[in-house]
């Protein structure tokens, strides 16, 4: 070995030494992108670039960093926009047959409370139950439409050592690469530049009109047989809005043999067409080439949920635990069912369950704290909302206040309640629940100018709530103004069929009109 290594110092020569040096600045960028150091990988593949500006496998690495350092699993991310939500042309009937629409779905126990869109809360949040919906374009303004997830991108492994040409060199205040100036033609070709490149198009300049062209030239190339770019061309179609030429090249590309991400954007392409039969008819169809397949398990379940038949979705979230145990969605999907059929025990369990598993949040410490409650351990409550207070940000420590004014108006402390309800309107101010129970605590000390100025505002900020109708119904009712409390139950029996308080105060108000 000493031998060796001394013939290896006597024989190697300057130009050697720098070549050497060039390779280990590359394999260190290679190794920091396999780290997931996309940073350090961006400053090396750079390095090596201001030597040589046309050395093509630095620019496709530092092309691929800078990809995946702000590429999205969009397949989870998938969210109609708002402008897409009101302005949509693809609809084909306003009022769609009771199970066959998600926007039309109602829940006839309404043992949740309701989202923002009219759907009962999920055990997760998810782009698609946080996105904004219902019919109040100010409400739909208002809610966040942010996404987190991340997910590696299509791997290459050979280096090709050829040269680049002029449009491959970044300027140095300008951006790393110049598409205006790209030939779409000429990189369409390249079998190992064209998927990266198109990445970098669509995900980090987010240029889907480009994109698009880039994958029309690739898929000219390849003679319309590369499944790969099929579903890259029905991607760009459905974020420009084009919903049936995405579908067009999903089925296309489902041709060449079953993928599960195909059959995945296919049956998210049907629920932005509020065709939620078609999909489930589509997962079924994957379902018989992948029979295990946790993900396709994963979106029937969510299809059943948003359909609110939640003993289906249930029957689904289960299947999916006997085949992975630790999904967390699943389990809290199923905690969320059993507390709200009054299992407040068993919702303990799995969710004493995700805490064992690692997760740690002021979400988390909320539920547990509510079942505890609920389940009559008291001890436990406390400790369980000051973690959750701990851990929430501004978002929902709005939320963790008002759950604890629940626990202080079952213990019968009615000043700790409503203080509890203050902070969260300070926090909060047009959460409508906690604008309800404000109103109804003032009301219980016969300010009732200041609780029905409380019921106003509730059904202002959230009027997909019916406790704020039925309240300023009643409310009314014993002012004696009938014509209001008949508007207000009318209003809380269209959004809760079922409300049998409701449908006592709408007989009392048609024996009234009746009778004059």
């Amino acid at each position: 070995m000493s031998n060796y290594e001394g013939w290896w110092t006597t024989k190697l020569t300057m130009d050697d030494t720098k070549v050497i040096a060039s390779l280990d600045t590359f394999y260190s960028a290679c190794m920091d992108l396999r780290k997931h150091n996309y940073d350090r990988c961006i400053e090396s593949c750079t390095i090596i670039l201001s030597k040589n500006p046309y050395d093509q496998a630095a620019w496709a690495l530092k092309m691929r960093a800078l990809t995946e350092q702000l590429s999205i699993d969009d397949i989870e991310a998938e969210e109609e926009g708002i402008a897409d939500s009101y302005f949509n042309s693809d609809a084909i009937a306003e009022n769609a047959r009771v199970g066959t629409s998600l926007r039309t779905a109602q829940d006839t126990s309404n043992q949740r409370p309701r989202t923002v869109s009219g759907r009962p809360l999920s055990g997760i949040v998810r782009p698609s139950t946080s996105s904004a919906g219902g019919n109040n374009l100010q409400l739909a303004l208002k809610t966040p439409r942010t996404v987190g997830s991340s997910r590696p991108l299509t791997s290459q492994s050979a280096r090709n050592i050829r040269l680049g040409t002029a449009s491959m060199v970044s300027q140095i205040d300008g951006p790393f690469i110049n598409i205006s100036r790209l030939n779409f033609p000429k990189y369409a070709s390249d079998k190992q530049l064209s998927k990266l490149l198109f990445n970098y198009i669509y995900y980090q300049q987010n240029d889907i009109r480009n994109a698009l062209d880039f994958a029309v030239e690739a898929t000219k190339f390849c003679n319309f047989e590369d499944p790969w770019w099929k579903v890259q061309l029905g991607k760009c179609y459905v974020m420009l809005g084009l919903l049936r030429d995405g579908e067009a090249q999903f089925r296309s590309a489902l041709q060449h043999g079953p993928n599960i991400e195909v059959f995945l954007r296919l049956s998210r392409l049907f629920i932005r067409l509020d065709q939620p039969l078609s999909s489930l008819d589509i997962c079924q169809k994957a379902m018989s080439w992948f029979p295990h397949e946790v993900a396709l398990l994963i979106e029937i379940a969510r299809i059943f949920e948003g359909l609110n038949n939640i003993p289906m979705s249930v029957k689904y979230y289960r299947d999916i635990l006997e085949l992975d145990a630790t999904d967390m969605e699943s389990i809290a999907c199923i905690g969320l069912h059993h507390f709200y059929s009054d299992q407040p025990e068993v919702a303990l369990r799995y969710y004493r369950r995700l805490l064992q598993m690692g997760l740690y949040n002021a979400e988390l410490f909320n539920n547990l704290g509510l079942c505890s409650f609920y389940a009559q351990q008291f001890d436990v409550v406390t400790a369980c909302f000051e973690n959750a207070l701990r851990l929430a940000l501004d978002d929902n420590a709005a939320d963790v206040w008002y759950n604890i004014s629940h626990v202080a108006i079952g213990f019968g402390d009615l000043d700790i309640a409503e203080h509890s309800l203050h902070l969260t309107l300070s926090l909060n101010s047009s959460h409508g629940a906690a604008l309800n129970n404000l109103a109804v605590l003032q009301w219980r000390k016969n300010n009732v100018s200041q609780a029905e100025s409380l019921l106003n505002s509730a059904i202002a900020a959230e009027d997909h709530l019916y406790e704020p109708h039925y309240n300023r119904a009643l409310l009314a009712q014993e002012e004696g103004d009938h014509q209001t409390s008949y508007a207000m139950v009318k209003k809380s029996l269209s959004i809760y069929p079922n409300h049998y308080n409701s449908k006592d105060i709408l007989n009392e108000l048609k024996k009234y009109f009746s009778s004059l």
